[in-house]
């Protein structure tokens, strides 16, 4: 047994050895403390001063304004829809890419016109190639879905019919039962045909596949088709082309519905929304009466809805990444719907076609606007 003198010794050197490793513990852990206190007092950033690191992407409006442009793919082979003549490009579809170009920069001239066959379309649009497709282009499903585009509304409601030789002795669909056809390919019209044809029990027709309504115009022209199938209003404007046009008839029965208008690639919904609105203004303009001729007048008006309409009070363009009178614009620019339409197929120009599914809402069409508010 070891004296008692020596036993406290040994519990008095362990006591101060577990002091010393305590305040030992205690000092490292202070110093960590200071050290970490110290970076993060240095490397600590406020999250809404933080750098952003996430890459930024330019809109398709925002590489539009930058370029001073709008890049717009036409057909340019069909007059009253889309047709150059002396270095001037005119028609329906021309007036729409002019309307765009109003709305964002307050002229309608900023627009380089890119020409595209029926195969080269939706590539040069989903590809961004161009920034609106106006091309007598069908809205339908797959198109929609499956091809990645977004159908603003519909511009002119049209549908296939043919176009044949008054002395062909053709007066029916019937008639074309082993006749060759011509038919632009890559459309909604050569599918429409097959469809029609095989449903008269008449699978053996000869389609004459081409793809550009030059190639399908010049073909049918020379007697290479006994037909010509394709949208009415584009058949009535091949038809004014033809050497000798009142020796052609298109038969009255159509055979499919072929809601055209413009189109812009899916994914840009603020770029969508700012075309939809254009087609919108033209048709509302319409309806309230506003023309290129009477606009200055009606900007007097104290009516609240025309005052939003005109972008005198309200942020309706502020909510779509536009000026508020991009209404305005459009009207003093290229005119309402119904100026449009008049002198490129209506009473104004040479085809005199009625307005007959593109007259408003209010005169027995289907042209409607939602509420500018």
């Amino acid at each position: 047994m070891k004296p008692k003198f020596i036993r406290q010794n040994v519990s008095q050197s362990f006591c101060i050895r577990k002091m010393v490793l305590m305040k030992s513990i205690f000092f490292v852990s202070t110093v960590l403390l200071v050290l970490l206190s110290t970076a993060c007092s240095q490397e600590t950033i406020p999250v809404d001063q933080a750098p952003n690191l996430t890459p930024k992407f330019d809109s398709q409006l925002d590489s539009i304004l930058k370029r001073k442009k709008l890049i717009c793919g036409i057909d340019g082979d069909l007059p009253g829809i889309s047709f150059k003549e002396q270095d001037r490009y005119t028609g329906l579809d021309i007036d729409i890419c002019r309307a765009i170009a109003a709305a964002l920069f307050d002229d309608p001239n900023v627009v380089e016109y890119t020409e595209l066959d029926s195969t080269r379309r939706f590539a040069a649009l989903t590809q961004n190639q161009i920034d609106v497709l106006s091309r007598n282009t069908t809205w339908t499903l797959q198109r929609d879905g499956a091809v990645g585009m977004a159908f603003a509304p519909t511009t002119f409601y049209d549908g296939q019919a043919v176009m044949v030789r008054k002395d062909a002795g053709i007066t029916t669909w019937a008639d074309l039962a082993n006749k060759s056809i011509c038919v632009e390919v890559g459309t909604t019209t050569e599918h429409n045909l097959r469809d029609k044809m095989r449903e008269l029990n008449a699978p053996h027709n000869n389609p004459v596949e081409l793809s550009s309504t030059e190639d399908t115009y010049e073909l049918y022209e020379a007697g290479r088709c006994n037909g010509l199938t394709s949208d009415r209003s584009q058949l009535i404007s091949l038809k004014s082309r033809l050497e000798n046009p009142e020796e052609h008839i298109i038969l009255d029965e159509q055979i499919s519905k072929e809601p055209l208008g413009p189109a812009v690639a899916d994914g840009d919904s603020q770029w969508f929304d700012i075309v939809q609105w254009v087609i919108f203004a033209l048709i509302q303009a319409e309806e309230l009466g506003i023309t290129q001729a009477n606009l200055e007048q009606w900007e007097n008006s104290e009516n609240p809805a025309i005052r939003r309409f005109l972008g005198k009070e309200g942020e309706l363009g502020a909510g779509l990444g536009i000026s508020n009178d991009f209404a305005k614009r459009v009207i003093k620019h290229v005119g309402n719907y119904g100026e449009i339409y008049d002198r490129n197929l209506g009473a104004k120009s040479q085809f005199q076609e009625p307005r007959g599914l593109n007259a408003l809402w209010k005169d027995g069409g289907l042209l409607y606007s939602p509420p500018f508010r």
